[in-house]
């Protein structure tokens, strides 16, 4: 399984995990569900327990809904007692990460808008004059 098709993992939960270091299916075997659950607390984002689910599914092989009742109880109280040692913000929230974005280069070759210039950049012809 590549990092994009995770079992049970959104792009929003993927993109969390791969910034906190779980880039594969592999990666999340390794760290175990608990482990890559509080990662992404520790970065500041806001999972629920469905992650924690999805994460545990990812790595059984199954849907997350199946997860049995017994074995997401222990998950709760594992991941309870995980988050409750991760250091808590004073005052304000902690600021959660920014969202993950794609930028694309436009052609070299279009032209800058009529009457815009290109911030920034000089233009070697016109210094050669």
């Amino acid at each position: 399984m590549t990092a994009a098709k995770l079992r049970n993992i959104g792009p929003k939960s993927m993109a969390w995990l791969r910034q906190t270091g779980v880039r594969s299916l592999d990666d999340l075997k390794s760290v175990g569900a608990l482990s890559a659950f509080v990662r992404v607390k520790r970065a500041g984002f806001r999972p629920s327990l469905n992650l924690l689910y999805a994460l545990e599914g990812a790595i059984l092989d199954c849907h997350w809904q199946d997860i049995p009742e017994a074995r997401r109880a222990q998950l709760i109280a594992e991941a309870e007692v995980e988050v409750a040692l991760l250091p808590q913000p004073k005052g304000r929230r902690m600021p959660v990460a920014g969202p993950v974005t794609t930028t694309q280069n436009t052609a070299e070759d279009e032209p800058a808008p009529v009457g815009e210039e290109l911030f920034g950049l000089d233009d070697p012809a016109a210094s050669a004059d």
